[in-house]
């Protein structure tokens, strides 16, 4: 990674899914996942997200792309159509560790898509990007990321939890974190089942 600046553009591959840059076409798919309440119950996202602010949205994904400030990546699998996204942001050098977060089309959960791609990036991050020590920050109650953030290895800090403001009310983030290391060894211990799970969970 040269200076502060995060690689663009980016593509991913693993686990039968890519991670890509979002596209200008990709308006209507992205319009109809996150216009969900269940997205908006659990992030910061406007309710109801209509055309506006998807154009809005996507203007600052490539924004924020261009710049280098952040990795946001669509999720695309076997249709070829985003189903969710994924993203690393507030990355801090001096710490070697930034923050990342993920979101999953709520037709398209239980498919292994949230775990794939949070995995993927988070490879990417330790091993390309060099980072050690990568963070999430999620409800307690949203019990479908916390089972996302277990399943790839990351754990809870005990560190005291972060008030986020939204559209339905506040949250209280707790923090998990993956260490340098602990992802090629969960991976590893996933190998054997890996086939078995796909297509099973979210």
């Amino acid at each position: 990674m040269a200076g502060s600046r995060l690689p663009f553009p980016l593509t991913l591959t693993g686990d039968g899914i890519t991670l890509r840059e979002w596209r200008s076409e990709d308006l209507d798919d992205l319009v109809r996942m996150l216009d969900e309440p269940e997205i908006a119950r659990w992030s910061p996202m406007p309710s109801p997200f209509d055309v506006e602010a998807g154009i809005a949205y996507l203007k600052r994904c490539y924004q924020n792309r261009v710049s280098g400030q952040r990795i946001q990546l669509a999720i695309v699998a076997d249709s070829g159509r985003p189903v969710g996204e994924v993203l690393l942001f507030g990355v801090d050098l001096g710490l070697k560790e930034a923050e990342l977060g993920y979101l999953v089309d709520v037709r398209e959960r239980r498919r292994g898509l949230a775990s794939g791609a949070l995995s993927l990036l988070s490879a990417y991050a330790q091993n390309s990007l060099h980072l050690g020590r990568l963070l999430l920050r999620i409800d307690p109650r949203n019990v479908s990321s916390t089972a996302v953030a277990r399943r790839c290895g990351y754990r809870l800090t005990g560190e005291a939890p972060i008030l986020q403001e939204g559209p339905h009310g506040s949250s209280r983030l707790d923090t998990w974190e993956l260490l340098e290391g602990q992802a090629d060894s969960r991976r590893d211990r996933q190998k054997n089942v890996a086939s078995r799970r796909y297509g099973r969970r979210t």
